[in-house]
């Protein structure tokens, strides 16, 4: 039971670590916003137009 414990705390801070890069990882590279800067959305110029 403790060797299953100890694996099962093992995991657990491997997953932490892993969230941990992933989420620098996704804040090094996002892209910069500037305020009043436009947010640019790209769409296929060939889709429907609704309104």
């Amino acid at each position: 039971m403790q060797r299953i414990a100890t694996w099962l705390f093992y995991g657990v801070g491997a997953l932490a670590c892993v969230y941990l890069a992933l989420y620098a990882y996704a804040m090094l590279t996002a892209p910069k916003l500037v305020p009043g800067e436009p947010i640019k959305i790209y769409r296929n110029p060939d889709a429907p137009k609704y309104s």
